[in-house]
């Protein structure tokens, strides 16, 4: 059983490369691992303040942010990528969708070209919400979904030579 469990993880990589690509794919793993380890640690801890601002069920806030935190964890080290990459990508979707319902810009304004108390975020001027960063996040975790962890990652000691 545990044969077939690494084979079915085993095919859906087609590569390990390491060199350039996979000096690249190691630094867009590590950076947007750690990302989410930060967006998911906070909504962890203030789990319920995060569920009644988003009016969702705990459960699913609950979900999202795990997803997001041990998610992180997995694409810092390179472990289980495409799982760690679809879970987090659920919940991007489902923010992005969220914005889009909400009638949020895809880009926020510049901060500097925001008309004086127009817009004042909780700490003072900031960046107005937007579909922008769920939808990069969207296209990063896509990135490495379809081109694998690379070389230096633990799925490639596991699954595959580097190569």
């Amino acid at each position: 059983m545990l044969k077939s469990i690494i084979d079915l993880f085993a095919s859906l990589y087609i590569s390990f490369p390491i060199g350039v690509q996979g000096s690249t794919l190691l630094a867009l793993r590590v950076g947007v691992g750690v990302l989410f380890v930060l967006h998911g640690y906070p909504k962890l801890n203030h789990l319920q303040i995060w569920s009644n601002a988003l009016k969702m069920p705990i459960y699913l806030c609950f979900l999202s942010a795990l997803s997001m935190f041990i998610g992180g964890f997995c694409l810092i080290v390179g472990l289980l990528t495409p799982l760690a990459c679809v879970t987090i990508s659920g919940s991007m979707v489902f923010a992005l969708v969220l914005e889009i319902i909400q009638g949020l810009p895809f880009v926020a304004p510049d901060p500097y070209l925001i008309p004086e108390g127009e817009y004042e975020g909780a700490n003072g001027k900031g960046e107005p919400p937007s579909q922008e960063k769920a939808f990069i996040f969207i296209l990063m975790l896509t990135v490495l979904l379809v081109f694998g962890p690379g070389g230096f990652s633990i799925d490639a000691w596991l699954f595959g030579v580097a190569r």
